[in-house]
């Protein structure tokens, strides 16, 4: 008997959509060699999140309500981003504790949400890719990944098996880069100093790129990379574990137009 394959609603993100599609696509790559049938609702929006951060939660209820929508039905919804897949699996149910009509389609949505890689590796038990990358490595692990979703070992292991590649341990991996949302917005003197901080430990490990699961933590760290005169390859995980770094530039690249 045929064994149904997974149905899988990817979460593509904001900012993957607005800036990094190619991340959108790599992910289409990983989950379908995985096994899984992905589609992309057409009606998903922001998961919330800078709502949420901001402290509205009126608006942030009226944002996951159409996420809820648009990924009924989907065996998993997986995304790209450990700071995306938190929001949904670990704060749309504290939203919505106090109308208990939704909270049943809240928790059932929750408890199938993940973050990307965990899900290839957690729940489809990838255990390596078939891909090569020539160069050393260092990981920086996003803030909520970790803390929210447990995404530590997962990327790295996934990461050993592809040809070329070396890591290189990055101390002080599981500290903030600065982002944090709506937080480099607020503190933006203390977010600069992370961000130097951080930049500064990547520097150190005589790395040639760095990677990470989530594109906003990206996006920072380049910037801050770019106006140091840095010349380290700057790439979110899935680029790297779908053998797709030729189909756009290291991210902050000149060339890149960002």
């Amino acid at each position: 008997m045929p064994v149904k394959p997974v149905r899988v609603g990817l979460f593509v993100t904001c900012l993957v959509d607005l800036y990094r599609p190619t991340v959108g696509f790599a992910a289409v790559k990983l989950l379908e060699a995985a096994g899984c049938t992905v589609e992309v609702p057409r009606a998903q929006t922001c998961c919330g999140q800078p709502a949420y951060n901001s402290g509205d939660r009126a608006d942030t209820k009226a944002i996951a309500r159409q996420v809820i929508e648009a990924f009924r039905g989907y065996d998993y919804v997986v995304a790209p981003s450990g700071s995306c897949a938190g929001m949904i699996r670990e704060h749309y149910p504290e939203l919505f504790a106090d109308e208990p009509a939704m909270f049943g389609d809240v928790q059932h949505l929750a408890k199938r949400t993940y973050e990307l890689v965990s899900f290839l590796a957690d729940v489809m038990g990838m255990e390596s890719v078939d891909t090569r990358y020539e160069g050393i490595a260092t990981y920086h692990d996003s803030c909520s990944g970790l803390r929210e979703l447990g995404v530590k070992e997962q990327p790295r292991k996934l990461l050993r098996s592809v040809a070329g590649l070396s890591l290189a341990e990055l101390p002080g991996a599981e500290i903030c880069c600065g982002f944090g949302g709506t937080f480099c917005i607020k503190y933006p003197a203390i977010s600069d100093k992370m961000a130097t901080d951080k930049a500064a430990d990547i520097e150190a490990t005589g790395a040639d790129t760095l990677l990470a699961g989530d594109l906003g933590c990206l996006l920072n760290m380049a910037g801050k990379l770019s106006r140091r005169g840095s010349a380290l390859r700057v790439r979110h995980v899935a680029e790297v574990l779908a053998g797709m770094t030729d189909e756009s530039p290291p991210i902050g690249a000149p060339e890149s137009g960002r």
